[in-house]
């Protein structure tokens, strides 16, 4: 029996227009470009600005993106998976809302949210789908508005994240391309490190958690740093 592989066969994208330069960070934060670029690389980051605009409306973009230079119809699509950890809200799916924007009303959809690692473990369980036989064409979307869980005070995030989307169409493949291989793990003891603290049903969202600042993104970015250069 020939042996099936899950294929990348087409890919979209979306960039809000706003940037945000190093060089405006440096009248927001204690930072320079210099300092930025030597550790990141990064000269600038994309912003969403658009009124009323979250993940949804960039993963949209880039869907539609991907089916414009694809030529592939919506309705052609069998599941749509949004990986993201800036979902439009806590609860109602994000990838569901996207699915039928775009017309694949044939999709079963799901968000996916492993941090930085979502994108990676959306397109691990896609690749098993269309593995399995069942599947011909699914959708993994990674998305996020990270501008709306970032404190523009805090230059541990603030230089790092921006926003934007990508996406891919994984399709059945019998001449051994594609995805070949992976390694996933991981290591929940340093949640710690990287997390957004109130929110949650540890400790749901209240007046005092907003002034306290405990809906941004905190990170101690040198244990992040350390972990993922001994670990990746």
């Amino acid at each position: 029996m020939t042996k099936i592989t899950a294929a990348i066969t087409a890919v979209g994208k979306y960039v809000p227009e706003h940037t945000l330069t190093n060089k405006e960070l440096e009248s927001m934060v204690d930072t320079n470009d210099e300092w930025i670029t030597t550790r990141t690389g990064i000269k600038e980051r994309r912003i969403l600005k658009e009124e009323g605009a979250g993940t949804s409306f960039m993963a949209i973009r880039a869907a539609e993106d991907l089916l414009n230079k694809s030529g592939v119809n919506a309705s052609e699509i069998e599941m749509v998976i949004v990986a993201t950890a800036t979902p439009d809200l806590p609860v109602a799916s994000t990838a569901a809302y996207t699915a039928s924007k775009i017309g694949a009303i044939n999709a079963f959809s799901y968000d996916l949210q492993a941090a930085c690692s979502s994108f990676l473990y959306a397109m691990s369980t896609a690749s098993r789908y269309i593995e399995s036989g069942r599947y011909k064409k699914v959708l993994v979307i990674g998305a996020d508005k990270m501008s709306s869980i970032i404190d523009y005070t805090d230059r541990a995030t603030c230089i790092i994240f921006g926003d934007g989307a990508g996406a891919v169409l994984f399709e059945p493949n019998s001449e051994n391309l594609g995805l070949q291989d992976e390694y996933l793990r991981s290591d929940g003891i340093g949640r710690e490190f990287l997390k957004i603290e109130a929110g949650g049903s540890i400790l749901p969202s209240s007046e005092e958690t907003v002034k306290k600042g405990q809906h941004f993104v905190h990170q101690e970015g040198r244990t992040v740093f350390k972990f993922a250069v001994s670990n990746m």
